[in-house]
């Protein structure tokens, strides 16, 4: 993979692929120019809980085939931030980790971001600090059309559905202890808070 210049999409408590490819890029963008994706990782991430994995979905405005991700913006109609709060808190806080973290992680049920990217790429900041990743983020300039030469391109390549995915970019797992091992096998690829809440200061070793 050429890691000079990453281009990815923006992710809600992005799958540790997306850290992964960050932990290995020299220059990383995030997509503010394209259409809202349903079904992706923009607006959700998936947590390993006590009845398996499952997905925790941010509500957003209704978007047409116009909207662009950077103007897309929170709906606050339901109390979405308390019921992922508590299924996080559920799903990890019996891990060896989540009470050196969870006060990292509790600011973003309790601000109100108008704006998804704006949530979602404080989270990544944060999450980068956690992971003592020290890269620098931007956002693209314009939209960067599929293809474009120097660009190592993610945008769907690192998606919750397998049918979306470039076949030729993979992942590799590297298997670590998970809170739910002695009920279900090791899950690859659930949210970057899956592998800091079980493996802790040794998790970016494990991207």
């Amino acid at each position: 993979m050429n890691t000079d210049n990453l281009l990815l999409t923006t992710a809600y408590f992005p799958p540790i692929p997306y850290f992964s490819a960050i932990n290995q890029a020299q220059h990383i963008y995030i997509e503010q120019y394209e259409n809202f994706g349903k079904q992706s990782y923009r607006n959700r991430c998936e947590i390993m809980t006590a009845n398996g994995t499952i997905p925790l979905s941010i509500p957003v405005a209704k978007a047409n085939s116009k909207t662009l991700i950077k103007d897309l913006k929170i709906v606050y109609t339901t109390n979405w931030q308390k019921l992922h709060f508590k299924s996080i808190e559920s799903a990890y806080k019996n891990s060896p980790y989540y009470e050196y973290y969870i006060d990292d992680i509790i600011p973003f049920f309790e601000k109100k971001e108008i704006f998804l990217l704006d949530l979602n790429n404080t989270i990544t900041a944060t999450i980068s600090k956690l992971l003592k990743l020290k890269k620098n983020i931007l956002y693209t300039p314009h939209y960067i059309p599929e293809g474009t030469p120097n660009y190592t391109d993610l945008r769907t390549a690192i998606h919750p559905k397998a049918s979306h995915r470039n076949p030729q970019i993979e992942f590799p797992s590297h298997p670590y202890r998970q809170t739910f091992n002695d009920r279900f096998p090791f899950t690859p690829h659930l949210s970057i808070l899956d592998l800091i809440f079980c493996c802790g200061p040794e998790a970016k070793e494990k991207l």
